[in-house]
């Protein structure tokens, strides 16, 4: 359909005027230039139809060189990859080759679950002997503790430190919850019940108490007494105007030896003086340091001697009115009777049930360790490769 037709209503004719017609076939001015400019808008609108193709097809040549490019490249990397592949694959092969046959692994297999049970064993083997040795080194001590007690009470008659000892030796066995140990444990207790109701003696106490006695043998009795002018009569009558008279002096001297006692019916005793005092002094002091070396070392007959010595020199040498030397002999009296020595309680025993149940149980300790199988040879054969 042509676009340069016009509608009807636009033609108007013209009246009166004359119209020269060259032909019949030719259209009229306004009519051609109109179909003019639609041609003109068709091919307008034809080529920017062509441009568009052109373009468009400009731009699916480059898509798809674009493609193509990015197709080459995806191929060159599968053939890489396929290379690599290829290389792993030849490698595998090689390795696969140098790999033992399916008899050589099964038997392989065969002997390393037969190690390892045999590791297991073994280790069981080693926390056996491991918690059996930390047992036996317990059990040592405490037969150790034992005899410390036992040296304890033999050498020093120590009842503290041996019921102590034995204190932490019961301790140790009941530790090892064992059966076989009831009779040691017996021995064990029957030695605390004995300790305890032992009384331990109070050395040092003594030891003290006669340290303080010597020291007060320095002031037991004064020299002898001398006689002092209180203005008597009788000095009074011996003393003349130039001085004391040859009867003053000589009653000077004689009042050093003589005493005059109006109490008559008690038992007189002379008094000590000068150096004999002084060898009573020390006699007595030496005696009560014998009695402290042998309260403090348990020598029982050494401290009785030493005391009774002690005793007959007060009694022999000081007068027993004097209310120092009195208390003194009553304190030697009475330390005289205190116990320095005790009878201890024997522990051979005691060690000797501990000792058996310690062989005892190393002897069911070495018949519960048997050996390991060793392994078949033809195992090991077979496992070489």
């Amino acid at each position: 359909m042509s676009e340069t037709a016009l509608p009807k209503d636009d033609v108007r004719p013209v009246p009166d005027a004359p119209v020269d017609v060259p032909g019949d076939d030719m259209p009229p001015p306004a009519a051609v230039q109109r179909r003019g400019n639609g041609l003109a808008i068709v091919a307008l609108l034809l080529g920017a139809a062509g441009v568009a193709v052109g373009g468009w097809g400009v731009w699916q040549v480059r898509h798809l060189q674009a493609n193509n490019q990015q197709q080459l490249s995806q191929v060159q990397a599968l053939n890489d990859q396929a290379q690599s592949l290829k290389l792993n694959e030849e490698r595998l092969a090689a390795r696969l080759a140098q790999l033992p046959s399916a008899d050589e692994l099964e038997s392989r297999s065969r002997l390393v679950i037969q190690l390892q049970g045999d590791q297991q064993r073994l280790n069981q083997r080693l926390e056996t002997v491991l918690g059996a040795s930390r047992k036996d080194w317990r059990l040592a001590e405490a037969e150790h503790l034992l005899r410390l007690a036992s040296l304890r009470l033999s050498a020093l008659q120590d009842i503290s430190s041996a019921q102590a000892l034995v204190q932490g030796a019961d301790e140790i066995l009941r530790e090892q919850n064992d059966p076989g140990s009831f009779a040691a444990r017996e021995q064990v207790a029957k030695t605390l019940v004995a300790l305890r109701s032992t009384e331990q003696p109070d050395r040092t106490g003594l030891f003290l108490r006669l340290g303080a006695l010597r020291d007060q043998v320095i002031s037991l009795t004064e020299l002898a007494p001398e006689y002092k002018d209180r203005g008597d009569s009788l000095l009074g009558l011996t003393a003349d105007g130039d001085g004391a008279s040859r009867w003053s002096q000589w009653w000077d001297q004689i009042s050093r030896y003589i005493r005059i006692d109006f109490n008559a019916d008690k038992n007189v005793r002379p008094l000590l003086a000068g150096q004999g005092l002084s060898q009573v002094r020390l006699a007595l002091s030496l005696a009560l340091e014998q009695a402290q070396w042998a309260a403090l070392n348990g020598q029982a007959a050494v401290y009785t001697q030493a005391l009774d010595e002690a005793r007959d020199v007060l009694k022999g040498n000081f007068n027993p009115d004097n209310p120092q030397s009195k208390v003194m002999l009553e304190q030697v009296t009475e330390l005289s009777a205190q116990p320095v020595t005790v009878i201890t309680p024997d522990l051979t025993g005691t060690l000797s049930a501990v000792q058996g149940y310690l062989e005892r149980r190393n002897v069911n300790a070495e018949d519960s360790i048997k050996p390991l199988p060793k392994p078949a040879a033809n195992a090991v054969q077979e496992a070489t490769p």
